[in-house]
């Protein structure tokens, strides 16, 4: 997998710690990404998401007012979005396996547990941007495709509305 250029990238760190903010942000400057935004909430990264293209967004589970999980569906949701297909990268402390499926189905492309380190995000963002997913669009997600296996499917639909 060839590495992108993290030089060319803007990317949106959410973290209610400003400490972690701060600290992946670091880490992130170390990787030589080319801006780096650092906010705190779900209101003031609402705001950033309205005005600027971001390449990737980091996201901590554990945001007020919105969650997390809330924040990235409200954003995969939004038909005109500027960060609709902005491929993100979810974060948190303590995962459940409940919570990083709902993530999933939520929209998000990977998933960080926390503690990690700069190699841990820089094998994320290669990851994101050297291999990017299908945006889909359904009634019922948005997002990028859940599917990691690539290639024909063999035998019947999943799905009653599938062809043979």
């Amino acid at each position: 997998m060839q590495k992108p250029n993290l030089a060319k990238l803007d990317v949106l760190v959410v973290d209610a710690s400003t400490h972690m903010g701060s600290l992946i942000g670091q880490m992130l400057r170390h990787l030589k990404v080319r801006r780096v935004d650092e906010v705190q909430d779900s209101d003031r990264a609402t705001a950033l998401l309205q005005s600027h293209r971001y390449g990737a967004i980091m996201m901590n589970d554990e945001l007020l007012p919105m969650d997390g999980v809330s924040l990235v569906r409200a954003l995969r949701q939004a038909a005109k979005g500027l960060n609709r297909d902005t491929p993100i990268i979810m974060m948190s402390s303590e995962p459940s396996a409940a919570g990083i499926a709902e993530a999933r189905d939520a929209g998000v492309t990977e998933f960080l547990r926390k503690p990690f380190a700069t190699q841990d995000i820089e094998t994320r963002l290669t990851s994101v941007l050297s291999s990017p997913r299908t945006f889909i669009e359904a009634a019922a997600y948005a997002g990028p495709d859940r599917r990691r296996r690539r290639g024909q499917r063999q035998g019947p639909g999943r799905r009653t509305s599938d062809p043979g």
